[in-house]
C-alpha cells in the first residue's frame, strides 16, 4: 500500500514538473509573437563618422577608429547605460578634501532638479566630475583674515560693521566666513581655475540674492555703448543692470552691423547658463528680475545725468534713456508697463582697486569697420603668427580662447573684442567671458566667421571635443539641458524656442570643423590636446 502511494505521488510531481515547463514555453512564445523586435544592422561606423564630422557612408580613418570606439563606449546609450558604462571610471576619480563623492548630488548646488533631470544627470557624468588641481594660497584672488566678521548695526541700519567694531559674538560652531554676505563669498571664492566650483552651495542663494535684493542705489556704469546700471544692494553687494530692448522671438535684422546691434538682457542670462553647462564657469552669475523703475531707479538714483532723462510716455508708461554711445534717445527709451521692466543682473566681479584685471586684445578681433576686413579674415595662415606671440605661444591661453570661440558660435555672438584675465595669476589663469548681449540675435543663420580660431588653428582641448560630444547625444542634448537650466529664472522662458534648437544645429557644425581637422591631422594629438590624461 505504501509503495502505491509512493508511485501515485512521484507521478503526480513528474506530471506538474511537465506542466510547468510546458506553460513557461507557451509564455515565452505568446510574448515572441507579440512583441517582435526589428533587427537592425549596427550603426556604429555611421554614427562615428558623425561625431567627427566624416560624410556617412565614407570610411572612417584608421587613426580615428579608437578614438570613436571610446566615444562610444562613454556616450552611446540610454541614461541607464551611460551610469553603468561609467561606474569604474568615477571610482577613479581623485577629489579634493571635502568635496562630496562624484555619484553623490548637492542639495543646495541641484535645487530644483527632478527626478528624471538631464541637467542633474549631465553635471554627474565623469567629465563633469574630472580632478581640479589642488588650490593653494597662490591661486586664490584674496587670502581673507580667518579672523575678520562682519555684522549689521543692531540698530537696523544698512551698514555693514568690521569685527572690530562688532558687539555679538559668533554663534557656537560658526566661523566669520559664515558671517560674510553671499557676494563676498563668491569673491573670496574665485580661483586660479575657475570663477566658482562646479558643486557651488552658494550658487543658487547668489542667483536668488539677485533676483530679489532690495535695491537701494542705481547709478549709470561709464564708458560702454549701451545703457547699464550699477544697482547696489543693503548689503554692499552690486550687480550690473541691463534692460530689456527687444523681445524674445525679434531677430536682429540681416542689414545691421555686429557693432550696431541691440544688447539683449536674456542673452547675458543664457550665456551664464551655457558656459556652466559647457563647463567652463567663466561667467559672473546672472539672473534675470523685474524691475520697478519708478521706485528702484528713478526715486533713489543720485545720478543726475541719468534722472534728466526720465519722461511719462504719451502711453502713460514711465521711460528714461540715459547716455550712451548707441540708443540713448527719445526715440530708443525703455519705456516700463506702466513701470515695470525686464532686465539682467549680474553679479560684479571685485573691484579693480581689490583685484586688477587686465584686458587683452582679442588677435581674432574683427575690424569694426563697414568695409574694411581683419587680418584673420584674409590670411587662411593667420594661426602661425599667433602661435609664435606671448602670451599663446605657450601653456593653455590659446586653448582657452578657442573656448570662448565655441561659446561664441554657439550664441551667435561677434563681438569679442577684447577678454579679461584677473592680473595676479599672471598668464596661468581662464579667461574672463564678459559683457554677452549681443549673444541669441539670430536664431536663422549662423555665422561661420566667429569659428575661425578653431578653423584655423585646428587645436581643442579634449575635454572640451568630449563634453561637445556628450552634449550631442539624446540623454543630454544641448538644447534640453539649457531649456531646463533656463526654467528656473524668474524671467522664464528666457529664449524662444528657434534659439534652442539652433543651439544643437551650431553644435553639429562645431563638430564637423573638429572633425576635417581630425581627418587632415597625422595625429590625433596634434588636434585633441589631452587635458583630462587617464581619468577618461
Amino acid at each position: 500500500m505504501r509503495c502505491r502511494l509512493q508511485m501515485l505521488l512521484q507521478r503526480k510531481f513528474k506530471i506538474s514538473l511537465l506542466l510547468l515547463l510546458l506553460l513557461a514555453l507557451v509564455v515565452h512564445l505568446v510574448m515572441d509573437f507579440a512583441l517582435p523586435t526589428a533587427r537592425r544592422p549596427c550603426s556604429c561606423d555611421m554614427k562615428a563618422s558623425k561625431a567627427v564630422g566624416v560624410p556617412p557612408g565614407s570610411p572612417v580613418p584608421a587613426s580615428l577608429k579608437k578614438l570613436n570606439l571610446r566615444i562610444l563606449q562613454d556616450f552611446s546609450g540610454s541614461n541607464g547605460s551611460l551610469e553603468k558604462s561609467s561606474q569604474p571610471q568615477r571610482e577613479r576619480l581623485h577629489l579634493r578634501a571635502g568635496e562630496p563623492r562624484v555619484q553623490q548630488q548637492h542639495e543646495e548646488g541641484n535645487a530644483g532638479w527632478t527626478k528624471g533631470s538631464k541637467l542633474a544627470a549631465l553635471f554627474q557624468h565623469p567629465l563633469y566630475n574630472l580632478p581640479v588641481p589642488e588650490v593653494t594660497d597662490r591661486d586664490k584672488l584674496f587670502i581673507i583674515n580667518p579672523m575678520e566678521k562682519f555684522s549689521l548695526h543692531s540698530s537696523g541700519s544698512d551698514e555693514w560693521v568690521s569685527s572690530s567694531k562688532a558687539e555679538t559674538l559668533l554663534p557656537t560652531g560658526k566661523t566669520a566666513y559664515d558671517t560674510y554676505p553671499t557676494w563676498l563669498k563668491f569673491h573670496v571664492g574665485i580661483t586660479r581655475y575657475e570663477l566658482y566650483p562646479r558643486r557651488d552651495p552658494l550658487l543658487p542663494t547668489l542667483l536668488r540674492d539677485l533676483a530679489t535684493q532690495r535695491i537701494v542705489s542705481s547709478v549709470q556704469k561709464s564708458g560702454g555703448t549701451q545703457l547699464k546700471l550699477i544697482m547696489t544692494f543693503p548689503n554692499y553687494g552690486q550687480a550690473l543692470f541691463k534692460p530689456m530692448k527687444q523681445t524674445r522671438d525679434q531677430e536682429t535684422p540681416i542689414d545691421f552691423f555686429y557693432f550696431s546691434d541691440f544688447e539683449r538682457h536674456n542673452a547675458e542670462i543664457a550665456a551664464f547658463h551655457l558656459d556652466r553647462i559647457l563647463d567652463f564657469r567663466r561667467i559672473p552669475p546672472v539672473s534675470g528680475r523685474l524691475v520697478n523703475i519708478t521706485k528702484e531707479i528713478r526715486d533713489i538714483t543720485t545720478d543726475k545725468k541719468l534722472a534728466k532723462t526720465f519722461f511719462i510716455s504719451p502711453a502713460g508708461n514711465v521711460c528714461f534713456y540715459g547716455e550712451c554711445s548707441y540708443y540713448c534717445s527719445t526715440e530708443h527709451a525703455l519705456c516700463g508697463k506702466p513701470d515695470q521692466l525686464e532686465g539682467s543682473m549680474a553679479a560684479l566681479l571685485p573691484d579693480k582697486t581689490l583685484a586688477k584685471r587686465r584686458s587683452w586684445r582679442s588677435p581674432w578681433r574683427r575690424s569694426y569697420h563697414k568695409s574694411k576686413k581683419a587680418e584673420w579674415e584674409l590670411n587662411p595662415s593667420y594661426c602661425a603668427q599667433v602661435r609664435e606671440t606671448p602670451p599663446y605661444d605657450r601653456g593653455h591661453r590659446l586653448l582657452d580662447l578657442i573656448d570662448m570661440t565655441i561659446l561664441d558660435f554657439l550664441m551667435g555672438n561677434m563681438d569679442r573684442h577684447h577678454y579679461e584675465t584677473f592680473e595676479k595669476f599672471g598668464n596661468d589663469t581662464f579667461l574672463l567671458h564678459l559683457d554677452n548681449g549681443r549673444g541669441f540675435g539670430t536664431h536663422s543663420r549662423d555665422e561661420p566667421s566667429i569659428l575661425a580660431p578653431l578653423q584655423q588653428c585646428c587645436s581643442i582641448k579634449k575635454s572640451t571635443y568630449l563634453r561637445l560630444q556628450l552634449l550631442a547625444t539624446q540623454p543630454y542634448r544641448l538644447s534640453d539641458v539649457l531649456r531646463e537650466a533656463l526654467a528656473a529664472d524668474p524671467l522664464a522662458p528666457v529664449l524662444a524656442e528657434p534659439h534652442l534648437r539652433a543651439l544643437d544645429r551650431r553644435l553639429g557644425k562645431v563638430l564637423v570643423a573638429v572633425g576635417h581637422c581630425l581627418a587632415r591631422a597625422a595625429r590625433q594629438e596634434e588636434v585633441l590636446v589631452d587635458d583630462v590624461g587617464s581619468w577618461v
